[in-house]
């Protein structure tokens, strides 16, 4: 039934699941947003904290690594498994070197067992025969208060031992059987689980397969927005030479513009210098006339005027213009030319050309409407293949035939977990039992204690005792003899138990717990002589697939997919139905014929090559700069206007005060309004011409070379658009059908990710096994067990050294029959003529009634 439940549950996931662990794709950008595989939590923790008792399973534990310390035997076990143990004479002798520890142990219990009983037996028969203590005498020693108090605190500590050792029995007592009534709650906790387990699948399967809509969606989205997306990566790659071509072609143009501004200018100022300058130089002829005049005048003859009106008179000659712009030569022809070309807007041409380029994502949507319909069909059909691909897999009957059978096993742990409980509360009350015999024992002991140390009078003699003091020894005399009964009895189920216990320890759960015993369990042909790997063979009928229990242990210790755990690709490939071709060759052989015609795209017509050719002879590159920047970088007057005036009006205040001064401080006035007036105009004018000069210079330079450079680039682009825009277009059709492509790639590695880690997680199959073996055989029975037999075993060797200090105190406690008499001065006992006793005193002599039991020196 077992195996048929693990076909069952094969069947039900290969069928509706997952495929190997494949390495994770990285998608190209764009990644697809599929959210998270519906998932719950399990309640079962498989993890056991023993509480405060676990420091006594550790020292279990340390003491067992002292009797035991050898490594797991794990070839002894797989002769054992393959029933080959003793073909070789090592094998017995392997066997005693591993279980050494536990041999000696258990043969000293046996002798314990077997010798305890016989020692009691003799000693009882020794006594009655009055010796080994059974005579009713106490010889007086000097060192006797010293010997009880001796013997008393050893029987204490050992009494105490035993009490210890009682009390960790009884807490494993107790703790095993709280844990097997609380394991109900577990048990019922890993059912739980396995069914949220089988429920939860099917929700999975169909939120893997729903999320094949967020793939499609996203790839419809892109083909609707064919345009925006092929057309736009197309545009871009022709783009960096169309746009320079084009770029270079508007620049152009608004160097036309700029010519015929500059141009104009150059025609303006010059016209406006020519004028001016004659003005000016009418101007500085009359101001001469008129300083000379004034030179003249007789007042310059006086010896004070003589030198200053000298100086004056030599510099009248700077008052001359500098600059002639008369013999400049004229642009008016190649203002003309240039008015010509721009008669026809070459800016607006090459503007259309822009539109045209940038109409390239219209083009590609008008021209592949077919095909993207034809791709989304395709599309809607692998949805549809999908979808009823898992429709003809029979999950639901699986699953319900897994939940019945479920719910039958858990149905039968019910049943019989009432069972379990009583066969416990049994078990408890046996080891109650036991732990009542050694408690029965301690108690004596500790009454024997009280009693004979509570009535205990030194200055009594022996034969004259309390009755305090007389039952303390009789409890503790009954404490030895309840030792002897039950010792034997005790030291049998602690050697049952620690054989049993131990070995278990030590070859089930220590292995367990470092998989050392999965390493075994997969050995090749062990559990099967037939097969190489068991579990492959049991439920895949395929000895020879690398199935192996530690694998799958930790996969599902890890929460893997149960798909990935067991393997089950070797009953249903994923592989096959999740085959990306399967899906994409039709979506990518439709994509590979988009036919995309780019030739309509016009960048620049002829008109607009010849308006440039046009330009490129318009003649500016004739005009003679050099007599322009010639007369430019001269000043307009000989001399600074306004530093001459100003000199003027300082000599003028050299000579004496009168007309003279007066007249020239008037003329000086009169050239500082002449520079205002005319010189400053003249200065602005003379400034923009040289700007538009340097700027025609600059155009002009290398004109046709610049000219033939822009026709050249865009017949190159558009070339590119005539002939080679067909390889482009190949290389971003197949950008852009990976990236659809890509899409469905996406989503088949989520799908696998999802199922190697998330789907139909098979943690519950891992704390099903943990809960068995590590918590409930380990944690809960074995521990216990040992610590049980620990506590007792301990208790009951220690029941041997308080027999032994018991016996010897009871002398100093209870009342004797008779004591030693000694002298009052002498320390020697005296013979008693008298009463025919040797040195023995009869109590009735001195008032006491009780009987006399007379001896002789050589029967004491």
């Amino acid at each position: 039934m077992a195996v048929e439940l693990c076909l069952l549950l094969l069947l039900l996931f290969c069928g509706s699941t997952v495929s190997e662990v494949q390495p994770i794709y990285k998608p190209p950008p764009g990644t697809l947003d599929f959210g998270f595989v519906p998932s719950k939590t399990y309640d079962t923790g498989a993890y056991h904290e023993p509480g405060p008792i676990g420091i006594l399973f550790k020292i279990v534990h340390a003491f067992l690594y002292l009797v035991q310390p050898n490594p797991f035997p794990q070839d002894l076990i797989r002769k054992v498994a393959q029933q080959k143990f003793g073909n070789t004479q090592g094998d017995y002798q392997k066997a005693i070197y591993y279980e050494i520890g536990f041999i000696v142990s258990a043969a000293l219990g046996l002798l314990f067992i077997l010798l305890l009983p016989l020692v009691g037996l003799c000693f009882c028969m020794c006594r009655c025969c009055d010796n080994c203590g059974g005579e009713m005498h106490q010889r007086q020693k000097k060192n006797a208060d010293c010997q009880r108090s001796c013997f008393a605190t050893f029987l204490f500590v050992a009494s105490l031992i035993i009490s210890i050792g009682v009390l960790c029995a009884y807490a494993a007592n107790q703790h095993l059987t709280s844990q097997v009534r609380g394991a109900k709650k577990l048990v019922n906790s890993n059912f739980k689980d396995l069914k949220v387990f089988l429920n939860d699948t099917p929700a999975q399967i169909d939120y893997l397969v729903s999320q094949y809509n967020t793939t499609k969606d996203k790839a419809l989205s892109d083909l609707n927005n064919v345009g925006s997306l092929l057309g736009s990566r197309v545009q871009e790659q022709l783009g960096k030479e169309v746009r320079p071509a084009l770029d270079a072609a508007l620049t152009m143009a608004g160097a036309i513009r700029e010519t015929k501004e500059a141009l104009e200018n150059v025609s303006v100022s010059v016209e406006v210098l020519q004028e001016g300058t004659e003005r000016l130089h009418a101007n500085l002829t009359d101001v001469k006339m008129h300083l000379s005049n004034t030179l003249n005048d007789s007042a310059c003859s006086a010896a004070q005027a003589a030198s200053t009106c000298n100086i004056i008179r030599n510099s009248l000659n700077q008052l001359n213009i500098n600059a002639n712009f008369s013999g400049l030569p004229g642009v008016s022809s190649q203002l003309a030319k240039v008015n010509d070309v721009l008669k026809i807007d070459l800016s607006s041409l090459v503007q259309k050309g822009y539109a045209a380029f940038n109409d390239t994502p219209d083009l590609v949507v008008n021209q592949t409407k077919n095909i993207l319909s034809d791709i989304k069909n395709v599309l809607e059909s692998i949805g549809s293949n999908i979808s009823s691909f898992t429709k003809t897999l029979p999950v639901q009957k699986i699953l319900a035939d897994l939940t019945i059978y479920l719910t039958q096993s858990e149905a039968y742990v019910q049943d019989y977990f009432p069972l379990v409980e009583q066969y416990d509360f049994y078990r408890w009350l046996g080891c109650l039992i036991l732990c009542c015999m050694v408690v029965l024992i301690v108690v004596f002991y500790y009454l024997g204690l009280l009693c004979g140390t509570c009535g205990y009078d030194k200055h009594a003699s022996p034969t004259t005792r309390g009755c305090i003091s007389n039952t303390g020894g009789n409890f503790l005399m009954a404490g030895v003899g309840f030792s002897f009964l039950f010792s034997w009895v005790l030291m049998i189920v602690v050697v049952l138990t620690f054989v049993t216990g131990g070995n278990v320890e030590k070859l089930v759960c220590e292995p367990f717990e470092d998989k050392t015993l999965f390493k075994v369990l997969d050995t090749p042909y062990l559990l099967n002589q037939q097969w190489k790997n068991y579990l492959s063979g049991m439920l895949f009928k395929n000895p020879n697939i690398n199935l192996t229990f530690e694998k799958v242990y930790s996969d599902c210790k890890e929460n893997k997919g149960i798909y990935t755990s067991l393997h089950l690709e070797h009953l249903f490939n994923i592989n096959e139905f999740l085959n990306i071709s399967m899906y994409t060759e039709d979506v990518a052989l439709r994509i590979e014929h988009i036919q995309i015609n780019l030739s309509k795209i016009i960048l620049l017509d002829e008109i607009g090559k010849e308006n440039l050719l046009n330009f490129s002879s318009s003649g500016i590159d004739g005009i003679n700069f050099g007599a322009y920047l010639t007369e430019i970088n001269k000043s307009v007057t000989k001399v600074d206007l306004l530093s001459f005036a100003n000199d003027l009006e300082a000599r003028a205040d050299q000579l004496p005060k009168g007309a003279l001064e007066n007249a020239l401080k008037g003329h000086a006035n009169n050239i500082r309004m002449i520079h205002n007036q005319q010189v400053v105009p003249l200065e602005q004018a003379m400034s923009t011409l040289n700007q538009s000069i340097r700027l025609l210079k600059r155009t002009s330079s290398e004109l046709m070379v610049k000219v033939k450079n822009v026709i050249s680039a865009v017949n190159a682009a558009q070339l590119l658009i005539n002939n080679n825009a067909s390889l482009v277009i190949v290389q971003e059709t197949k950008k852009y059908m990976d990236t659809i492509v890509g899409y469905f790639e996406q989503y088949i590695d989520w799908v696998k990710e999802s199922i190697a880690m998330e789907v139909a997680a098979c943690k519950p199959i891992a704390n099903v096994i943990d809960t068995a073996v590590d918590i409930f055989l380990c944690s809960y029975v074995t521990d216990s067990v040992n610590t049980f037999w620990f506590g007792l075993g301990g208790s009951s060797i220690f029941l041997i050294p308080a027999i032994i200090f018991a016996v010897k105190l009871s002398k100093y406690y209870r009342r004797m029959d008779t004591e030693d008499v000694y002298d009052d001065v002498e320390t020697i006992p005296m013979k008693n003529t008298e009463n025919g006793n040797n040195g023995y005193h009869k109590e009735h002599l001195y008032g006491i009634h009780n009987p006399v039991i007379t001896s002789s020196v050589e029967q004491w």
